[in-house]
């Protein structure tokens, strides 16, 4: 990040000059084994389309209160990609992802928002759209949205690069909402899938 351009943007809100820079970020999925809900190995990852309206790599922006964007946040990968990976990491952390054939079911979706930003408080946001597909059928059996939402302290211009600290918020409030997804008690009734107690860790960079 240009910090110069960062510090001067704090001092002169006012000013309207064009100092930007762009930082590329790998997000993540940490599993938590005690807190995750295991089950059978019926699932398979399909496409969750980006409906952003973004460029397919562009997180977010670091703003000033006044004036222009002073970074902005890109990720290696697709952001399609990148939650279809976490829902992947996800499910075999759970014990629940089908080996080399498909599973029962395809999770697939659209990816509504999933963003990081910093105004006065570094924040990020995820919210996707998750549809259940029975893999025989072709049809939707399921489909619910899921959020999360994760925001620290208050930034302070001059105190170090606050790139770091969005990736983990960002990573932590797409995990929350792909957690909330899979462990859902309603889901797995309503799909009546099973239990598998294999011990399974996938954690991995997205």
């Amino acid at each position: 990040m240009n910090y110069r351009c960062l510090l001067a943007l704090s001092a002169a809100a006012l000013s309207l000059s064009a100092c930007s820079n762009s930082s590329v970020i790998s997000l993540d999925y940490v599993p938590q084994p005690s807190q995750m809900v295991r089950g059978a190995p019926d699932f398979s990852v399909g496409q969750f389309k980006d409906k952003r309206g973004m460029q397919a790599q562009t997180l977010g922006h670091v703003r000033m209160p006044i004036g222009p964007a002073v970074d902005t946040l890109l990720t290696r990968l697709p952001i399609s990609d990148i939650v279809a990976n976490a829902f992947a990491y996800a499910l075999e952390a759970r014990g629940m992802l089908a080996g080399a054939s498909q599973g029962r079911f395809i999770l697939q979706g659209e990816v509504q928002d999933l963003r990081s930003q910093l105004l006065v408080h570094p924040y990020g946001y995820a919210r996707i759209r998750v549809n259940v597909v029975e893999s025989a059928s072709g049809a939707v059996v399921y489909s619910k949205v899921y959020e999360g939402e994760r925001q620290s302290n208050a930034y302070r211009p001059g105190s170090g690069s606050p790139v770091p600290i969005l990736r983990e918020l960002t990573s932590r409030a797409l995990q929350e909402a792909v957690d909330r997804a899979l462990d859902d008690a309603n889901m797995r009734q309503i799909l009546n899938t099973g239990s598998d107690y294999r011990l399974r860790y996938a954690p991995g960079m997205l």
